[in-house]
């Protein structure tokens, strides 16, 4: 009787103060606080699924103090079949950019799924057309991974223009002698760089650009940016930008005017010494295989890739002249853990018929 007047205070507390930090001070502090709100009202909860076990924990915690979690068991993709099964009966659906979401998916949920919220600032994964129709918001993650995605490019660019993947190979091979241009790159020094899509990563890609003392930044996009006065960048067609550029940097968002917007003849109107980066959305690999095998360009620098993951034997993984990453541009734990947290905040707000921090409209 005693420990169940206890319990009953500390829910009336926890009523009180839920919406507090000293909320979570004391739920860390008292396992049998913790244990007290967690077996209440589950009927109650909303029911969501979530297609990775790894998501960092500020995410999960959010939702698990709030709904009813499961969560795919393993750190690998959720393999379609348990996806198709597991969407079933759920109210909310956290997913990653490795989980199609089409029709398929959308039927099997049926009409109690309100929404998505995908962790991650790209949505092609998702049959976004197919969502809208049936209702169903969709919540992702942009600004919180500028930083992570802005610093991994300049990482790329350097490594790619300054050999070092293939000077870290001289070394495994036991390298035994120097010479005046033995291992040269190009230097950003004086250079242009282009950049192709000119919005949150591309602006803070030409900022960090400054201090390396580039002659000219030059972008192209849609419409002139307020913020490149500032930065000293200059809104030029694509055509000029490919011809003048000995750095291209592509940081522009799928769309169907860029996909495979980087093709045969793309390639052909670029320096032959240019050096090309891409850390936005995969292109057309025959033809980047084809401008670094026949000298059109000089070197490529990518965080992604078409397909994804290539495959171990595909041509580009063999180019010394390429060096590729596995599409780790927001990899660092506080860009990770804040698109967690965001995904679960779209989530929540979704379900109690609040303005997301960041929906898909």
């Amino acid at each position: 009787m005693k420990l169940l007047k206890t319990l009953q205070k500390q829910i009336t507390i926890f009523d009180i103060i839920k919406s507090s930090d000293f909320h979570v001070h004391l739920k860390k502090k008292s396992p049998l606080f913790a244990c007290s709100i967690s077996s209440s009202s589950k009927m109650s909860k909303k029911k969501i699924y979530v297609t990775r076990a790894d998501v960092p924990s500020p995410g999960l915690e959010l939702l698990q103090e709030r709904c009813d979690v499961t969560i795919w068991k393993e750190t690998y993709p959720v393999p379609r079949s348990e996806l198709l099964t597991q969407i079933q009966g759920v109210d909310a659906l956290f997913c990653l950019l490795t989980d199609k979401i089409d029709k398929e998916v959308l039927d099997k949920a049926g009409d109690r799924l309100k929404v998505i919220g995908t962790m991650s600032v790209g949505y092609d994964h998702i049959d976004v057309n197919a969502v809208k129709s049936r209702g169903i918001r969709l919540g992702y993650t942009p600004e919180v991974l500028t930083d992570a995605v802005s610093e991994l490019t300049i990482a790329l660019l350097l490594a790619t223009s300054r050999r070092l993947f293939e000077a870290h190979q001289q070394i495994l091979e036991l390298w035994s002698a120097w010479s005046p241009v033995w291992m040269c790159g190009a230097g950003l020094n004086h250079s242009t760089v282009g950049v192709v899509g000119f919005g949150r990563i591309g602006q803070e890609v030409a900022k960090r650009l400054k201090s390396f003392n580039v002659a000219k930044i030059i972008y192209t996009g849609r419409s002139d940016k307020p913020e490149a006065k500032s930065l000293g960048a200059i809104r030029v067609s694509l055509d000029d930008l490919l011809s003048q550029s000995d750095f291209v940097i592509v940081t522009c968002a799928l769309t169907p005017e860029t996909k495979e917007m980087f093709n045969d003849a793309t390639f052909a109107k670029m320096k032959p010494n240019a050096i090309f980066v891409n850390t936005s959305r995969g292109g057309e690999s025959a033809a980047l295989q084809r401008a670094l095998e026949n000298g059109t360009i000089q070197a490529a620098g990518l965080d992604v890739m078409t397909p994804e993951p290539l495959p171990p034997d595909h041509p580009l993984l063999k180019l010394k002249n390429c060096v590729i990453l596995p599409h780790i541009g927001s990899a660092t734990m506080w860009a990770r853990t804040e698109m967690a947290v965001m995904t679960a905040r779209n989530i929540l707000a979704a379900l109690n018929n609040e303005v997301m921090p960041a929906e898909v409209k």
